[in-house]
């Protein structure tokens, strides 16, 4: 299956059989007859009647498209069909949902309701001859944690309509990241990159899974840089991460890319990092330990700073002494599908044992062991983060280090490269190279 060309929609009934099967075993392991999972609500900005943006709970995402879903639910009671509890009020104010329609629905029992009195009416009647209900509600009591714990860790390997689905997000990311580039290269700054990206790709800002981070110069150090500005800095931009994604039928795309104004120091650094990326996602078999993987890719980094002169020493001192933890501070990749961080990456069983990750590695949100259709991203990374490295510089590490070529670099801000790759019985398939190569981009 190639997941960049597959219609998702021909696949969703084996993934909402799958889905029901999983929520099915989670119900009988809690004692439950029936789960309800409600949508949602916006919620409003603080002393305001604007709402921000919603995202639906990600447990109604994962068994239906519906969009927009606000005030829906899902019903599912033991040996029964799912129950789609559409809220379609009658509203002057905005456009009203459009009936629920397309092949997905064949699935379901639809219920429509005008009213969110109606909808709880239609809820309970459903529900009333269940001995246990579990709520699965923005707005309710916490489920039972055994319950979340055993979807959570099943929800880590993805359907065949899942995979699709993210093949698609990557299809949109690209055509976006081409754009990013390509007024990046125009001179560009940080905001008109953004809605350059935005246009591209058809999104809304509320569409995108995650707030883009589009970072010029100094501010590709700063890990999750929230701001745009809408003018070049001071002397124009000399480096360019971007890290934005987008979303299909809820599913979401992680990538980042990094580009040098210039030839030079920093531009060969970004090569390097992308060939060891690339490397990493060769290495990724069933059965790897992903915190094994995250040493591997200090140990390439470590490489990286002595190939280039900013570093001393080999890559397991340069590990051991925190040298590499400086320079890359945030874990190799996560779980990723109708949340940009998959829940369950430490999960170490359906029971709810944690695998909390390595002292030596607190940042890291995956250490479980990768199996077949596991999707995770892979996003090595090299920053010259001034707090950082001013301890290095101030510790016992210093002399290890060059800090005229530190110095150098450190107006570069920083290098990411971030692919979405899924776990097969044999190796791993990359969902986002192949999408890129069809825009121009590596």
């Amino acid at each position: 299956m190639n997941p960049q060309h597959t219609d998702p929609d021909a696949l969703f009934a084996d993934h909402l059989g799958i889905q029901l099967r999983r929520y099915t075993d989670a119900m009988e392991r809690c004692n439950s007859d029936a789960l309800v999972m409600a949508a949602g609500e916006p919620a409003m900005h603080f002393l305001d009647d604007m709402p921000v943006s919603f995202k639906p709970n990600p447990h109604f995402r994962l068994l239906t498209p519906l969009a927009p879903a606000e005030g829906s639910s899902i019903v599912l009671r033991l040996g029964q069909r799912p129950v789609l509890l559409h809220f379609r009020p009658r509203d002057f104010w905005h456009l009203p949902p459009a009936p629920a329609t397309g092949s997905w629905t064949e699935g379901f029992e639809i219920q429509e309701f005008t009213t969110p009195e109606a909808l709880e009416q239609g809820r309970d009647a459903l529900i009333k001859r269940a001995h246990s209900v579990v709520m699965i509600d923005p707005t309710a009591e916490p489920p039972p944690a055994r319950l979340l714990a055993h979807l959570d860790h099943s929800r880590a390997q993805k359907t065949a309509y899942e995979i699709a689905c993210l093949g698609l997000a990557n299809r949109r990311a690209a055509r976006g990241h081409r754009a990013a580039r390509d007024a990046f290269r125009a001179g560009e700054p940080e905001f008109a990159i953004h809605m350059a990206y935005l246009a591209a790709s058809s999104q809304e800002d509320a569409d995108l899974p995650y707030g883009n981070i589009i970072a010029l110069n100094e501010h590709a150090a700063v890990l999750h840089y929230q701001h745009r500005q809408r003018e070049l800095p001071p002397g124009g931009a000399r480096s360019f991460l971007i890290d934005a994604g987008a979303t299909e039928r809820g599913y979401a795309a992680d990538v980042t890319r990094t580009y040098s104004a210039t030839p030079g120091p920093f531009a060969d650094l970004v090569t390097a990092v992308d060939v060891a990326q690339r490397g990493l996602i060769d290495s990724i078999r069933p059965g790897m330990d992903f915190v094994e993987l995250h040493r591997a890719a200090h140990l390439a980094v470590g490489r990286i700073l002595t190939d280039a002169g900013i570093a001393k020493g080999d890559p397991e001192s340069l590990l051991g002494s925190g040298v590499t933890g400086a320079f890359m501070p945030h874990g190799l990749g996560h779980l990723i599908g109708v949340q940009t961080h998959d829940v369950g990456g430490r999960l170490a069983d359906a029971e709810g044992s944690l695998r909390p990750p390595p002292a030596s590695f607190p940042a890291l949100r995956l250490t479980r062991t990768l199996v077949e259709d596991v999707v995770v991203t892979i996003e090595p990374g090299l920053y010259f983060i001034p707090m950082l490295l001013e301890e290095l510089r101030q510790g016992g590490e210093s002399g290890r280090l060059d800090w005229s070529t530190v110095d150098a670099l450190m107006p570069f801000g920083g290098i990411r490269i971030e692919d979405n790759v899924r776990v097969t019985a044999a190796g791993c398939v990359n969902l986002t190279r192949p999408a890129l190569a069809a825009e121009g981009l590596a």
